[in-house]
């Protein structure tokens, strides 16, 4: 029997991904002054809200299983 099996995927940089290249890059060719703070804020931003989301994702977890 044949069986035609199709695989596809999916993914990507994303768009802080993008954003964080961006920054990198008009940093490094001196387009922006910026401190590299701001430049790779993307990537901070992004990390602080998702361990926020896991810190109430697992309140809210403790709480229901009391």
């Amino acid at each position: 029997m044949n069986k035609n099996v199709s695989v596809s995927s999916s993914g990507g940089i994303g768009f802080t991904g993008l954003l964080t290249v961006l920054f990198i890059a008009l940093k490094l060719l001196g387009k922006i002054d910026w401190s590299w703070w701001w430049v790779l804020s993307p990537l901070w931003i992004t990390a602080t809200i998702a361990l926020f989301a896991l810190l109430i994702g697992g309140l809210i977890a403790w709480r229901v299983t009391r």
